[in-house]
């Protein structure tokens, strides 16, 4: 098995206490850091029933998720080299199958920031949450002819309206507690956004919440859901249980 359970190593400085994966019953294991720089935990599984925990303290500047400078989308000839792999189509952000609509729908905006915000606004409209009815197969066009989903199609979505409009965008997932917002009633899961370059440097976007949040922490980012699983598993598994809790902590 292949876990992205661990806080991408950029917030690793913020840890006040380990960022540890522990087993039952307790399994040796090994780790390394992938293309995207993300850690990834490599385990070989016996048969049987194995549990994964991971607690940890961090350290938030408890400030809201910057807001980008308003600025003409920078033509693609001034991005760098590492930003235009996210520019292309991947598994599940088909923009090649967008870019008709992406350029009749946000081809007035006059800067990159109006643009991803306006892109936001028109996925976190077109799609409703909907947990019964996710689905791993259903990629960005799919969600918007669905028009239903989870956090993940509406980031899909937003990444590949972007990649159209010639935006480097890239997927997100991580931890999103209810920060300086109202408590979700419903049980904690981990949270999908996305960051797109703007005027460079990469600033986060959430098209399902459509706001601003407190509190992000980011475990993995990668071009589509496909490179940041949080368990990908060579064989039969079976998940029987998972939680996923997220607290604001007195200093």
């Amino acid at each position: 098995m292949l876990l992205q359970l661990n806080i991408h190593p950029d917030r690793e400085g913020d840890l006040r206490a380990p960022d540890l994966i522990r087993t039952e019953p307790a399994l040796p294991y090994s780790t390394y850091v992938d293309r995207f720089g993300n850690r990834v935990t490599r385990i070989d599984a016996p048969a049987g029933l194995i549990r994964f925990r991971n607690e940890f303290v961090i350290e938030d500047s408890g400030l809201l998720d910057a807001a980008p400078p308003e600025a003409p989308t920078a033509p693609i000839s001034r991005l760098p080299n590492e930003a235009l792999e996210f520019l292309l189509p991947s598994r599940y952000c088909d923009s090649d199958m967008l870019g008709e609509l992406a350029w009749k729908t946000f081809a007035s905006h006059k800067t990159g920031a109006a643009t991803v915000r306006a892109i936001c606004e028109y996925a976190h409209n077109h799609i409703t949450f909907d947990y019964l009815k996710a689905s791993v197969f259903r990629t960005a066009s799919g969600g918007l002819s669905d028009r239903v989903g989870v956090c993940r199609d509406y980031a899909h979505l937003a990444v590949s309206l972007c990649r159209a409009m010639n935006i480097p965008a890239r997927y997100c997932t991580g931890y999103l507690g209810d920060i300086g917002v109202p408590v979700d009633k419903e049980p904690m899961d981990f949270s999908a956004w996305f960051e797109a370059y703007i005027e460079g440097a990469w600033y986060t976007f959430d098209a399902r919440h459509n706001r601003a949040r407190i509190g992000r922490i980011v475990m993995a980012r990668g071009r589509d859901a496909a490179d940041v699983a949080i368990t990908t598993s060579f064989g039969v598994a079976t998940l029987r249980k998972f939680e996923v809790t997220t607290l604001e902590m007195a200093e």
